[in-house]
């Protein structure tokens, strides 16, 4: 399993000419981190006297958040599996028009399957950095900063993930499906972008900058 591998084997990997692990693993990797980074400050902060005003609410936010990073670790092998599907199926047989016909349906079948995991990427990430800007306005000011860094880092994850439903949005044939993903998509990447950089302002401003 990729996410059993330490840090240092993985980026191997990562750089070596295996298709796999590739950019929508990246991407999981990049959301899980944000999400622990959420937990974190939750848990520098919960059990403090001068932020027990939040405590309820930082409780919440540290189960949403680890519920997140286990979603989105168990996404980096998901990624992995669904790239090698396709792979198999581009490799089936065509030397009948039977065998070219179920080759075409498997194709499309394993290509929607790898869009839908990074889309669910795209979902958590979203997640995550909304729990990034409660954590930076109502988290332990020491360690603000992290808050910050888990926001930059689910919306840095959201729009690789993003990239990858674009890749597989232009060969797949039922353009219901690719629309309604595509619409989702945008919106996802829209209200990110917003909650991303208010996160951030939120952090700068703590930090005094």
């Amino acid at each position: 399993m990729v996410k059993d591998i330490s840090i240092e084997l993985f980026l191997d990997d990562l750089a070596s000419r295996k298709p796999t692990p590739g950019g929508g693993s990246a991407a999981a990797v990049m959301g899980a981190m944000g999400a622990a980074l959420v937990s974190m400050v939750c848990n520098l902060t919960i059990g403090r006297t001068q932020y027990r005003d939040f405590e309820e609410k930082l409780k919440s936010v540290f189960t949403k958040a680890e519920e997140l990073r286990r979603d989105l670790i168990k996404m980096i092998e998901e990624d992995v599996q669904a790239f090698d599907s396709v792979m198999r199926a581009y490799h089936m047989p065509r030397s009948t028009k039977d065998e070219t016909a179920t080759r075409a349906q498997v194709i499309q079948t394993a290509l929607k399957a790898a869009t839908l995991v990074p889309m669910r990427c795209c979902r958590a990430c979203r997640e995550v950095i909304i729990l990034g800007r409660v954590v930076g306005d109502k988290g332990n000011h020491n360690v603000v900063s992290d808050a910050g860094v888990a926001a930059v880092a689910a919306y840095a994850a959201l729009r690789s993930a993003a990239l990858n439903v674009f890749t597989n949005a232009k060969v797949i044939t039922d353009r219901i499906f690719v629309e309604e993903q595509l619409v989702e998509l945008e919106q996802l990447l829209s209200e990110a972008a917003t909650a991303t950089e208010a996160s951030y302002e939120v952090v700068k401003k703590k930090l005094g900058s």
